[in-house]
């Protein structure tokens, strides 16, 4: 009996892998540590970051203890597809600020036979999907769930509490603005945060 070979040798096609969590749980460090190991491995590399995300610097892509690599900042999701050329792994950091065009674009170089590494937000600091972020991580062949731990108490942490008074959904910021926090302390927070502006409108 024939049996159907359904592995197809003549293509050759890569994957989407996305390292996802709050913030402070080392998602960009993670991806540094992937790249780094591409390159050790004589592998040609490329990572692009959104042109908002000046935090650290204006060019690397910076991790919370520092952690360095050389990117290119690109303004729309769709200037990656033109700039990644002769590259066997894309790195793309803070995906959940790409527009929705990511996912197709991820999809592209994977299809090209490109590795693709993705890091960002799962969720915003109304603890909603963020941005693109679901659909990349319904597309990615592996994900990656990294967790910073609970200021408030020890717990692994999955939620980025917003600790300054703004509705912005993009606001960048460090330890002043977020604190990474459990679940249980995530909505203790939400509600003593609550109080406070009721009270503050109240007067």
């Amino acid at each position: 009996m024939f049996l159907e070979n359904t592995v197809n040798h003549t293509e050759q096609f890569g994957w989407i892998e996305v390292i996802c969590g709050s913030m402070f749980s080392g998602k960009t460090e993670e991806l540094i540590r992937r790249l780094k190991r591409a390159q050790f491995a004589k592998q040609r590399i490329e990572i692009f970051k959104p042109a908002v995300d000046t935090r650290y610097d204006e060019e690397e892509v910076v991790s919370h203890n520092d952690s360095r690599i050389r990117s290119t900042p690109v303004p729309a999701s769709s200037n990656i597809l033109l700039l990644a050329n002769n590259v066997d792994v894309v790195g793309v950091d803070e995906a959940q600020f790409f527009d929705d065009e990511i996912v197709n674009v991820c999809n592209e170089l994977a299809n090209r036979g490109i590795r693709v590494i993705v890091a960002g937000l799962d969720m915003d600091f109304k603890g909603k999907p963020f941005g693109p972020m679901p659909a990349l991580m319904a597309t990615a062949e592996y994900v990656t769930k990294v967790h910073a731990v609970c200021t408030r108490t020890g717990n692994l942490a999955h939620y980025s509490f917003r600790k300054a008074q703004s509705e912005d959904l993009v606001l960048l910021g460090e330890t002043q603005e977020y604190e990474p926090l459990s679940r249980a302390a995530y909505y203790k927070a939400l509600r003593e945060q609550q109080e406070k502006t009721a009270i503050k409108d109240d007067e």
